[in-house]
């Protein structure tokens, strides 16, 4: 049995509204969306060390390229000085860039313009 109110000992009961109010607006910034929005570029930079069939066989091994796509990519690095071989996630440009640098290439991210 509740104690009647106002009673000595008893704990106010919580002031209800009778309606909810919105929170009100929340702010985003668009810049920040828009900067998360787009995607980071994995790109494999020309050097001195590793052959060319070589890192044909990297980019079929690591991305799956057939042979014509993964030497097309490698002939950019050789003549360019860079490609572009992957897209996505932070996340996964992060893991893209360390499974090539565990293969030797060097390779860098950055995100889309």
């Amino acid at each position: 049995m509740s104690a009647p109110a106002g009673a000595a000992g008893a704990a106010p009961e919580p002031a209800v509204p009778e309606r909810a109010e919105p929170a009100g607006d929340v702010l985003v910034d668009i810049e920040e969306v828009q900067e998360t929005d787009k995607p980071w570029l994995v790109i494999v930079w020309n050097d001195p060390i590793n052959l060319m069939s070589f890192v044909t066989y990297v980019l079929q091994k690591l991305f799956g390229y057939s042979k014509e796509k993964a030497t097309k990519l490698m002939l950019d690095v050789h003549t360019k000085g860079r490609a572009v071989v992957s897209s996505g996630t932070r996340e996964r440009a992060e893991l893209d860039v360390y499974r090539l640098h565990e293969h030797g290439l060097w390779a860098t991210m950055e995100q889309s313009t």
